[in-house]
């Protein structure tokens, strides 16, 4: 059958008609708008409630992470709870031939168990500083970690890192000190002596080193042996021949100043030591000034002129303008204090806060202001003070000053640095987020944890508890302190 016979092989049904195949395809085209509104309108009412059911799950997820570190380990909870038991000492009843053993037997049970756990922490330490854990809380090392976190003085710090450090190169006094046999006053002791390159040096001169006659076992027998006040000695010795010679003398490394605060508040010691020449130059300043300052009937005695000597002399410096420049600020002296406790005719313990840290009673600072510049700094209900919006980047001095007023130094997490040490950070980036120049998008951080911030780590103001706080990288806190009982 050809074509031509009047047989058509696809004969037309409707089906592709035209006006039929575009009226289907706008059907299927409006069912299925139809369905994709359908599921946006749905997943729109879903929203809420899955945003809810995700920041709860984030939000759970931070807190096991950011109370990770501060739970404490099963064994060492269990310990600790044992421990607790004994803080409170019952008299033991009897005569004095009873209770008098009895107590001294206490005393020696409990100053062995803080032998112990001083060796335990020791340890842990070391090993937190071989694996540079502090880094995880924005800390360069433990002995900077330690004080910020766990508000123990530098001093305690530095001596059990040292400890650490000294404990793993002497196997067998560590052995004694896990036991509990030796003090930590004695292993900062062999401290001196216990450190690789004076080992390495003592080796090459043929020392047997852990041996049993070695050098640790011979520390060791000093200390728990007979005659313990000997180990001192024993140490320079050691020293002594391991280096003769000693050090090549550079006087400036004998230099060293601690200005210490008191607790309270009530002022600050200095102590340290001087090169001779370096002795020679602040004595000849200091006296410059006592004698000057000498006047008939000073029944002042030579120590409290020199002490007054040293204030006046900072006195000039200060007032003269001749020292160097503190962020961009003359240095000087700063006290924070509410304008009702600065007009206070009556002493008002604590009301102002130095730039130090220290807390003085309203008089001082009354003292203070008679010849100072007084800054007002107005602070809303939030605990924020002023802002100028974003007329220009650089923080101004009025709004630094803020921030001192309310920050008093670093405000990252267990960071003692305080307000002069710090740069005027802007939380929300004045570029990138378009962040204004204010007192509430600044915050005060020291160099190391100002670039902390700029790569991962956040600080965050808390308006609830007028506070700071610092996130980690993956959105963890920073907390500082000891585990809630």
């Amino acid at each position: 059958m050809g074509l031509d016979d009047g047989v058509d092989p696809f004969p037309d049904t409707g089906m592709f008609g035209t006006a039929t195949f575009s009226e289907a395809v706008s059907e299927a085209w409006a069912a299925l708008d139809a369905e994709v509104a359908a599921t946006r309108e749905a997943e729109r009412e879903d929203a809420p409630a899955r945003a809810a059911v995700d920041k709860a799950v984030r939000t759970a997820e931070r807190e096991a992470a950011r109370q990770l570190s501060m739970t404490v380990p099963d064994e060492i909870a269990a310990v600790l709870a044992g421990a607790l038991g004994l803080v409170d000492a019952d008299a033991p009843l009897g005569g004095p031939g009873v209770v008098a053993p009895t107590l001294l037997a206490r005393v020696r049970g409990l100053a062995q168990l803080v032998n112990v756990v001083d060796t335990a922490l020791a340890h842990a330490v070391r090993a937190a500083e071989n694996a540079q854990a502090a880094e995880f809380d924005g800390h360069k090392t433990m002995r900077s970690w330690l004080p910020g976190h766990l508000n123990v003085s530098p001093a305690t710090a530095r001596r059990v890192v040292r400890a650490g450090r000294t404990l793993e190169q002497l196997p067998r006094w560590d052995a004694a000190a896990g036991e509990g046999r030796v003090t930590p006053d004695q292993t900062a002791t062999v401290a001196k002596v216990a450190t690789p390159a004076r080992l390495a040096t003592a080796a090459d001169l043929g020392v047997d080193l852990h041996g049993d006659e070695g050098l640790d076992a011979a520390l060791l027998g000093c200390a728990i042996g007979p005659t313990p006040d000997a180990l001192t000695s024993m140490v320079k010795r050691a020293l002594d021949w391991i280096d003769p010679d000693g050090p090549e003398p550079d006087p400036t490394k004998k230099r060293e100043l601690h200005l210490t605060p008191d607790a309270d508040g009530g002022g600050g010691s200095i102590h340290g030591r001087l090169d001779a020449v370096g002795f020679e130059k602040v004595t000849t300043a200091l006296t410059a000034h006592q004698q000057a300052g000498r006047i008939a009937g000073d029944d002042r005695s030579h120590a409290q002129q020199m002490g007054d000597a040293l204030v006046q002399l900072a006195d000039n410096a200060l007032a003269a303008a001749t020292t160097p420049m503190l962020r961009t600020n003359h240095a000087h002296i700063a006290a924070t204090i509410s304008a009702e406790d600065l007009l206070d005719h009556q002493t008002v313990t604590g009301a102002a806060r130095l730039g130090s840290g220290q807390t003085v009673p309203n008089t001082v600072v009354q003292q203070i202001a008679c010849d100072s510049i007084i800054t007002r700094v107005l602070f809303g209900p939030d605990g924020m003070p002023l802002n100028i919006g974003r007329a220009q980047r650089l923080v101004p001095a009025h709004i630094r000053r803020a921030a001192e007023a309310r920050d008093g130094g670093c405000v990252f997490a267990g960071c003692p640095a305080p307000t002069w040490w710090c740069d005027a950070h802007h939380v929300l980036e004045w570029l990138a987020d378009h962040g204004d120049t204010s007192v509430e998008n600044t915050a005060l951080l020291c160099e190391r944890h100002h670039t902390k911030v700029h790569h991962g780590y956040a600080v965050e103001w808390d308006p609830v508890q007028g506070r700071w706080r610092t996130h980690r990288e993956d959105g963890t806190e920073i907390i500082t302190g000891y585990p809630p009982r």
